[in-house]
């Protein structure tokens, strides 16, 4: 019989008004409700200090940025972990130099220690999502973070479309892989498009879960901002993909869902995908196109 290693992890789905103190302010008494009701580690939704504002170019949404850990916003969210002794995963826009700009995920101890960084690797620039106009791709690999509950690997919403992100954040040990995110649907679309696009959101992480044998927290923003309704639907998944709980699309939501960080193990032995992996025949995997 194996013995359970249970965590209890929070998400919080919220809305986003142009009030940065504000925005900060809720997302502060999100995380104490949930510290509160037995959440040890709390993930927070991408850039969630702001409405997301690379909907358009503009240069003077460069000034929200600050350096991360030693910027304001991120000695208040490692004061605010160590408080309530949770880890936080706190998404920020992170200035490195004059001129260079990251999106990245802050990893805060539940004694409020700032255990490292990881910045966003794959950047979009898509009609809504102008991200590589305001963020440099990270440049400090695939990473995890060993805090006071687990081994954790985090990732940022783009980086969700990616199976090699996942695969080499849990080949590193990660035994849950979170992902900040502000993902929606354009105004114009239609119900059976919009449908069509969280399908394939959540399927692709649910596949991440499957193929690593790990749990997957995925956090959305909800609200709608200009032309964009961000579409919620935050959800975790067991170690083989099973969805426990799914937010609503257009309303917030606290969640706490205890996970089995065990089952990792029984999944792997009945369903051997890191046994057979034939490491020897991808080295093509490399190349952009092979011709």
């Amino acid at each position: 019989m194996q013995n359970k290693r249970t965590i209890k992890v929070g998400m919080v789905q919220l809305s986003c008004s142009k009030d940065r103190d504000g925005n900060i302010a809720r997302h502060e008494n999100a995380i104490r409700l949930l510290a509160a009701d037995g959440a040890q580690i709390i993930c927070l939704q991408e850039l969630f200090a702001t409405q997301y504002f690379c909907d358009t170019e503009d240069y003077h949404n460069f000034g929200y940025a600050e350096p991360v850990p030693d910027g304001a916003l991120a000695a208040r969210m490692g004061r605010l972990a160590g408080e309530l002794g949770v880890v936080l995963v706190c998404s920020l826009f992170e200035k490195r130099a004059e001129g260079l700009y990251h999106n990245t995920a802050a990893i805060f101890d539940a004694d409020g220690t700032c255990l490292g960084k990881y910045r966003k690797m794959h950047i979009p620039d898509d009609p809504g999502y102008y991200e590589k106009f305001y963020f440099t791709p990270g440049d400090l690999g695939y990473q995890v973070f060993n805090t006071r509950y687990c081994r954790i690997g985090v990732l940022i919403c783009w980086d969700q479309w990616y199976p090699e992100a996942a695969r080499l954040t849990a080949l590193k040990g990660a035994e849950i892989l979170f992902y900040p995110t502000a993902i929606g649907w354009d105004e114009s679309q239609d119900q059976a498009t919009n449908e069509e696009q969280y399908g394939a959101w959540q399927t692709i992480q649910r596949s991440h879960s499957v193929a690593n044998g790990v749990p997957v927290v995925s956090v959305n923003r909800t609200g709608k901002e200009g032309g964009m309704q961000f579409w919620g639907g935050s959800f975790v998944t067991n170690a083989f993909g099973r969805v426990l709980w799914q937010g609503p699309h257009l309303e917030e939501a606290l969640h706490i869902e205890e996970l089995d960080l065990a089952d990792s193990d029984r999944y792997r032995r009945h369903w051997p995908y890191l046994r057979d992996r034939r490491i020897d025949s991808y080295s093509d995997i490399t190349r952009r196109w092979i011709d």
